[in-house]
Order: structure tokens, then sequence, then C-alpha cells
């Protein structure tokens, strides 16, 4: 069974929501993101879901328009 997070089952302090909103504004993965802020990343998209923060890359090209 793999090891829990050292954040599991404990709330979001406000400097943890700070670091969410900057890592998801930096287009850091969001396993990256869930590492850094020892959290699982189900629990990190479902925080950034709630506080309606994206983590979606905004620096990718949509599909098919790569250049040849």
């Amino acid at each position: 069974m793999a090891k829990q997070p050292s954040n599991h089952g404990k709330g979001w302090t406000d400097s943890q929501v700070k670091d969410l909103r900057e890592l998801a504004k930096g287009n850091t993965p969001t396993r990256v993101a869930a590492l850094k802020l020892g959290r699982t990343p189900e629990a990190v998209q479902a925080k950034a879901s709630a506080l309606g923060v994206s983590l979606k890359p905004t620096n990718q090209s949509p599909y098919g328009t790569k250049k040849r």
C-alpha cells in the first residue's frame, strides 16, 4: 500500500491555498504541485476545483495546429 502524504486528512491552511494558486499560475503539473504541497494529486485537483482555479496548462497549442 502507498505511503500517505504528510498532510493526509488535514485541512488546508491559507499559505497552502496561496501556494496552490501560485503553482497553478506557473503551469505546474498537478503531480508536481501535489508533491510540493504534501498532498495527493486528487486532493490538489479537488481543492483547485473548489476554489475555481484551473490546473490546465495555458502554454500548449490546441490539437492539430502543429507547424510542419
